[in-house]
């Protein structure tokens, strides 16, 4: 196979994510991925059951589901590469394509930033309730924007950073089988009384598996930030304090990952993120990520997804020279 076919998948993905962005549709695969995991929920969650015996249920969902995921993917490219490379290599791009956020998150997090603008909060507080999980009935500007910077900088190594780090070692498979763990944690992996047994092998897995791309990400996000610093006319940017805060707060969070990159984006604009939250109407006490600096304010926002494009040009700069690089270790052996 010719080292382009190891290369085209990735860039065409990136392009058409670029220009396209996650279109809403009902038979997008991650939605129908959601969609069998709310079915199993329904078929396999019973109240009754033992908390041992929720625990073993919930891991039957989780093989269940990363079976569907894996055979479907899998037997749906070699079906395609069996027509010939031109098909295969086309059904991999818009695979690849459905896998990378980065303009959905850009255009979700924008929604919000365009409803404070026009200094409508009720519109504000529901744009930003589309992308994150807090309670946002309450919410004032500082808040809504704080949430909108927060989900941008999470997202950047959950919806850019890892699925290609599994496209990369895995091919789009690999990208969607990763897809499905994330997917599984942001539905049933709470600690709330009736995902505190079921979903807990869920959001261990998806701990296991963000564990390297977190980490990627974060680092790739600090020298984005030193682009940026460079080339912007915009003053906020500060790289030094990106890796300060990074090295600094990184573990702020109940999970081992999600402060990873969310600690860079505050350093990096020199704002103080996270802090308690309303969840499901219950207060939950988080630490602080950052310095309060200057306070956070609507243009953050565009900072921030400035931050998130310069980060998933690195990605997919890094992603097409280790596909080279296996290429080439395969050539040789």
């Amino acid at each position: 196979m010719k080292i382009i076919y190891y290369i085209i998948p990735v860039i065409a993905g990136w392009i058409l994510d670029l220009i396209i962005g996650d279109p809403h549709c009902i038979y997008h695969p991650v939605r129908l991925i959601g969609w069998l995991i709310g079915k199993l929920d329904k078929m396999l969650y019973k109240d009754t059951d033992s908390n041992r015996k929720k625990y073993y249920k919930g891991m039957l969902l989780w093989v269940l589901v990363m079976l569907a995921t894996g055979g479907v993917t899998t037997a749906g490219l070699y079906i395609f590469y069996r027509i010939n490379v031109t098909a295969g290599l086309i059904a991999e791009s818009v695979m690849c394509y459905q896998l990378i956020a980065a303009k959905s998150l850009k255009d979700e997090s924008m929604k919000v930033y365009y409803r404070l603008k026009e200094n409508n909060i009720e519109k504000a507080r529901y744009a930003v309730s589309m992308i994150v999980g807090r309670d946002t009935e309450k919410l004032d500007e500082t808040g809504i924007t704080k949430a909108a910077v927060e989900t941008v900088a999470e997202n950047t190594s959950d919806g850019i950073a890892a699925p290609l780090f599994y496209i990369v070692f895995f091919g789009a498979a690999g990208g969607f089988m990763y897809k499905a763990v994330n997917t599984m944690d942001s539905m049933i992996g709470y600690k709330n009384d009736k995902y505190m047994y079921f979903g807990r092998f869920a959001a261990k897995s998806d701990d296991v598996v963000n564990f390297i791309p977190a980490r990627l990400a974060s680092w790739i996000m600090i020298a984005a930030t030193g682009v940026v610093q460079i080339f912007s006319k915009d003053k906020k940017y500060n790289m030094k304090d990106a890796l300060r805060i990074y090295r600094r707060d990184k573990h702020n969070h109940s999970s081992p990952n999600s402060a990873h990159t969310e600690s860079v984006c505050a350093g990096a604009l020199g704002v103080r993120l996270a802090g308690d939250n309303y969840y499901f109407g219950k207060l939950v006490k988080k630490p602080y990520i950052g310095d309060d600096s200057r306070p956070v304010e609507i243009e953050d926002i565009k900072r921030v997804n400035i931050l998130l494009y310069v980060t998933t040009f690195l990605c997919i700069i890094m992603a097409v020279a280790v596909r080279i690089i296996i290429f080439l270790g395969r050539m040789c052996v």
